[in-house]
C-alpha cells in the first residue's frame, strides 16, 4: 500500500512540474520562438510620427526635443512608400545596405545583408532600420538645438554637397543653411561592419556669436522588439561611467517619461537579442544621455553634448559614431579592443558569464576545426566530460563506500526508528567513522548546472548559433527541434503545444537518461527508486521546447555517461556485484508482491 502511495505521489508531483513549467514559461517568459524577429512584423495600431514640440528652454534643461510639424496620427506609413522617396543617398557597406533620407538627415533605412529573416535561404536580409511613422520604425538623428537662431528640425532637406553613395571607402556630406549666417554640415562614414561615423560641424558667418547643443537619437517602437525575460535584456541599454546598466526596461521607461542616465555616458541605446543600435559620443569631450518614452510604445535614447558658443567666423564639431547591426561577440570585442569601453559586454551573459564566455570561444574555436556547430557541441561535451571523470571516479568510489555500509545503515534505521534526533547523530557517526561523504555523489551534478546553463545562455544570446545546421532535419541548432512525433514529423497540419512539441531529441534524451539511471545502484528508498523510474520522462517533456543544440549537448553528455560507468563498474566489480545483487532482489520482491495481490483476489 504505502509503494503505491509512493508510485501515485511521484506522478502528481511529475504531472505538476510538468505542467506547472509550460504554465509558467509561457505566462511570465514566452517563448522567443513565439516572438516577431525584432523589426519584422508589422503592427495596427502604431501611429505616425510624433509631432515633438520645440521647448524654449532645452538647453538650460538639459533635454532635446526635436522639432516637426504636426501629421494625422491616425495614418501608418507603409515603409516601402516611404523607402521610395526621391533623393535618399544609397548605402552599400559589405554588410549593411540601405538609405540617408535627407528629410532630417535621418540613417532610417538599414538591412543586414549577412543575416536572414528566417532559416530558409531566400527569407531576405534582416531590416533593422525603418522610416518614422512605419509599423516598424527604428532611427537615428543628429543635429543642434540652438539659442535665439534657427536650426534644423525633423522636416528639414538636406544637400548633398560631396559624395554621392555612402560606402565603406567614401563618405557622404550633406549641408543645410540657415540663411541668418550659419551652416550645418554632417559627414557620413561607415566602416566595413556596423559602424557609422557621423561628423557634425557648424560654421559661424555671421555678425555674431551663436550659443547651439549637438546632439543625437535614436528612435524605435518597442512593439517589434524582442522580449526582455529574466535571463535576457532587451530594451533601453547604455554603458556609463565605465559600467554596463542593464535596469530599464521599455515598461520602465513609459512609467518615468524620462530616463536622465547618471554620470558620463560612454555609449547609449537600445538592444534586442541579436541586434542592437547605439550611440558612441566624441571621446575627447564626453557627453550625456537619457532615455525617453514619446507614447504608444515608440522611445528615444538621445546622447547629447555641453552647449557650446560658436563665435563669428569660427566653427565646432562633434564626431558621434552609430552601430547599427548584429550583436557578433568577436565584432563587439574588437570594437571594446579599440576604445569603446564595455562594449563586448553588450552581449548579457548574465551570472555564469564567467564560464559562458570561455565556453563560446572554445566552440568558435571548435566550429573553425571541424566546420558544423553541432559536432563543435559534441567535442566540447567530450572535452567537459573528459575535465570532470576524475570527479566521477570519486562518485562512483563513495556509491561504493555508501552501499558496503547500507547494511550497517538498516540496522540503525530498525534500532533508532521511533527516534529520529538519535538515529540521524548515529547516522553521522557512521558516516565518520567508516569514512562516507554520503553528498560526494551530488558534485559532479552540481558542477554540470553552471555549465549547463552558460550553454543554454550562449545558444541563446550568440548570433553565431541563430540558424546554423546540424544534419538531417535540425536546420537550427538555436531552435526546439522541428520534428514533432505527435503530428507525424509534420505530415499532420497542427503544431502540438509547447509541452507535448516531442520530437526525436527529446526522446532519445529521456531514453539515455531511463539508461543512465539504470545503470546506478538501485536506491534504498522506494519512493526515490519511482522517482528515477518516472524523472526521465519528465525530463523529456520538460526539455522539448529548449534549443536542439541544448539536446545535443544532454544527450551526448548521457552516452559519455554510460560508458564511463560501464568502464567505472568494471574497475569496480564490488559495486557491479552489490548492483547486481540489489536488482535480483528487486525482482523477487516484485515476483513476492505479485504472488500476493493474486492471493488476495
Amino acid at each position: 500500500m504505502d509503494n503505491q502511495r509512493n508510485l501515485i505521489l511521484a506522478v502528481v508531483l511529475s504531472a505538476v512540474l510538468l505542467f506547472g513549467w509550460d504554465f509558467a514559461m509561457r505566462t511570465f517568459y514566452p517563448d522567443p520562438a513565439d516572438d516577431v524577429p525584432a523589426n519584422m512584423a508589422s503592427r495596427d495600431d502604431i501611429p505616425a510620427e510624433r509631432a515633438l514640440e520645440r521647448e524654449g528652454d532645452n538647453l538650460a534643461a538639459g533635454r532635446i526635443s526635436v522639432g516637426g510639424d504636426a501629421v494625422d496620427q491616425s495614418v501608418v506609413r507603409d515603409v516601402e512608400t516611404e523607402l521610395a522617396s526621391e533623393g535618399r543617398v544609397t548605402i552599400d557597406a559589405p554588410e549593411v545596405a540601405g538609405t540617408i533620407n535627407p528629410v532630417g538627415a535621418r540613417v532610417d533605412d538599414i538591412l543586414l545583408k549577412t543575416h536572414r529573416q528566417t532559416v530558409e535561404p531566400d527569407s531576405g536580409p534582416i531590416r533593422l532600420f525603418a522610416p518614422a511613422g512605419t509599423d516598424i520604425e527604428q532611427y537615428a538623428q543628429f543635429g543642434w538645438v540652438g539659442d535665439g537662431i534657427a536650426t534644423p528640425t525633423a522636416q528639414t532637406r538636406w544637400q548633398v554637397v560631396d559624395g554621392d553613395r555612402l560606402t565603406h571607402e567614401t563618405p557622404v556630406t550633406l549641408a543645410w543653411d540657415n540663411g541668418q549666417g550659419q551652416q550645418f554640415l554632417l559627414r557620413f562614414a561607415v566602416d566595413e561592419h556596423y559602424m557609422f561615423t557621423v561628423t557634425q560641424m557648424v560654421r559661424n558667418t555671421g555678425s555674431g556669436a551663436v550659443a547651439l547643443r549637438p546632439y543625437a537619437f535614436v528612435a524605435r517602437t518597442s512593439e517589434t522588439a524582442s522580449r526582455s525575460t529574466w535571463n535576457v535584456h532587451s530594451g533601453p541599454l547604455a554603458a556609463l561611467d565605465g559600467a554596463i546598466d542593464f535596469e530599464w526596461n521599455y515598461d520602465d521607461v513609459e512609467e518615468q517619461g524620462v530616463v536622465d542616465n547618471p554620470g558620463e555616458t560612454e555609449w547609449v541605446g537600445f538592444t534586442d537579442i541579436y541586434w542592437m543600435s547605439a550611440l558612441i559620443p566624441d571621446d575627447a569631450v564626453g557627453a550625456t544621455s537619457a532615455f525617453r518614452s514619446l507614447g504608444n510604445s515608440d522611445y528615444r535614447a538621445d546622447l547629447y553634448y555641453e552647449p557650446v558658443t560658436v563665435p563669428a567666423g569660427g566653427s565646432v564639431t562633434r564626431t558621434t559614431r552609430l552601430f547599427a547591426g548584429a550583436k557578433e561577440s568577436g565584432l563587439l570585442s574588437a570594437y571594446q579592443d579599440a576604445g569603446i569601453t564595455q562594449f563586448g559586454n553588450a552581449i548579457d551573459w548574465g551570472w555564469f558569464g564567467f564560464i559562458a564566455w570561455p565556453m563560446w570561444q572554445v566552440l568558435i574555436f571548435l566550429f573553425g576545426l571541424v566546420g558544423n556547430f553541432g559536432v563543435a557541441i559534441i567535442c566540447l561535451t567530450v572535452i567537459i566530460r573528459a575535465i570532470l571523470f576524475p570527479i566521477a571516479q570519486k562518485q562512483f568510489a563513495s556509491m561504493a563506500q555508501m552501499r558496503a555500509v547500507q547494511p550497517k545503515m538498516k540496522a540503525l534505521q530498525e534500532r533508532y526508528k521511533d527516534d529520529k534526533p538519535k538515529l540521524q547523530q548515529e547516522m553521522a557517526k557512521l558516516y565518520k567513522d567508516e569514512k562516507v561523504n554520503p553528498l560526494a555523489g551530488c558534485l559532479p551534478i552540481f558542477l554540470q548546472i553552471p555549465i549547463f546553463f552558460a550553454l543554454y545562455k550562449t545558444l541563446l544570446l550568440a548570433i553565431e548559433m541563430r540558424h546554423q545546421p546540424f544534419f538531417g532535419w535540425i536546420r537550427d541548432l538555436s531552435a526546439p527541434d522541428p520534428a514533432h512525433i505527435l503530428n507525424l514529423f509534420g505530415l499532420l497540419d497542427f503544431t502540438p503545444p509547447g509541452f507535448l512539441g516531442i520530437g526525436v531529441l527529446a526522446v532519445l534524451l529521456g531514453c539515455t537518461m531511463f539508461l543512465q539511471f539504470r545503470l546506478n545502484p538501485a536506491a534504498t528508498d522506494p519512493m526515490q527508486q519511482q522517482i528515477f523510474m518516472i524523472m526521465p520522462w519528465v525530463l523529456m517533456f520538460v526539455m522539448a521546447p529548449f534549443a536542439a543544440g541544448l539536446l545535443i549537448y544532454w544527450i551526448t553528455s548521457n552516452l559519455l555517461t554510460l560508458a564511463q560507468q560501464r568502464y567505472l563498474y568494471a574497475k569496480n566489480p564490488q559495486l557491479r556485484a552489490q548492483m547486481a545483487k540489489d536488482r535480483e532482489e528487486k525482482a523477487r520482491k516484485a515476483e513476492r508482491e505479485k504472488a500476493a495481490r493474486a492471493e488476495g483476489r
